[in-house]
C-alpha cells in the first residue's frame, strides 16, 4: 500500500515548522491543565517526574533537575520539568505538522492516532524500556488513562492550530 502524498507545489515546509511550534507551545500548557484533574502519577512516583529521571538517566545531578522556581506564592516549580515538557511537545508538533504536509493520513482523527501513537511509543515502550516509569503492567490504570487521553487531547489542539494556521499563512 503506497501512501498518499499532498502535491508537491502546495507544501510548505517552513510555514509548517512555524505553526508546529506555535501549536506546539499552546498544547503543552493545554496538557499541563489537563493533568490538573486528572494527574498520571501519585504523589511518591512524582518525586522524581520522566522528565526529572531522564535528564538523570543522561547524567544530569538530581540538584539540578530538580531545581525550583516560586512564582506569585507557589513554591516549589520544577523548571527543568517544564523545559522538557515544552521541548517535547513543540519537537513532536514540528514532526507532525512537517509530516503532514506530505503525508495526509498522519492527520488521522484530527490528529488523535499520532497522539495515540506518541503515547504508546513512549510510555508503553520507550520510558519503560530504559527504566524511567514501571513496566506498563506495573502502572497503575489511571496513569494510563490520564496519559492516553492527555495525549489525545495534546495532539488534537496541534491539528487545530496547525490546520487553522496553515490555512491562514
Amino acid at each position: 500500500m503506497a501512501l498518499i502524498q499532498t502535491d508537491p507545489t502546495h507544501r510548505k515546509y517552513g510555514v509548517a515548522a512555524l505553526v508546529g511550534v506555535l501549536g506546539g507551545f499552546v498544547a503543552a500548557i493545554i496538557k499541563f491543565g489537563w493533568e490538573v484533574p486528572l494527574p498520571p502519577r501519585t504523589p511518591e512516583r512524582n518525586a522524581t517526574n520522566p522528565p526529572q529521571a531522564l535528564l538523570e538517566l543522561l547524567g544530569m545531578s538530581p540538584q539540578t533537575t530538580h531545581a525550583s522556581y516560586t512564582f506569585n506564592g507557589n513554591e516549589g516549580l520544577p523548571w527543568m520539568s517544564f523545559l522538557v515538557h515544552f521541548a517535547f511537545s513543540i519537537g513532536f508538533a514540528v514532526v507532525y505538522c512537517v509530516l503532514a504536509e506530505r503525508f495526509p493520513q498522519v492527520k488521522l482523527w484530527q490528529g488523535a492516532a499520532f497522539g495515540i501513537l506518541v503515547y504508546a511509543g513512549f510510555h508503553v515502550v520507550f520510558m519503560p524500556a530504559i527504566g524511567i516509569v514501571p513496566a506498563p503492567w506495573n502502572q497503575p490504570f489511571a496513569e494510563h488513562f490520564s496519559e492516553f487521553f492527555g495525549h489525545i487531547i495534546w495532539m488534537w489542539v496541534i491539528e487545530v492550530f496547525r490546520r487553522d494556521l496553515r490555512n491562514r499563512i
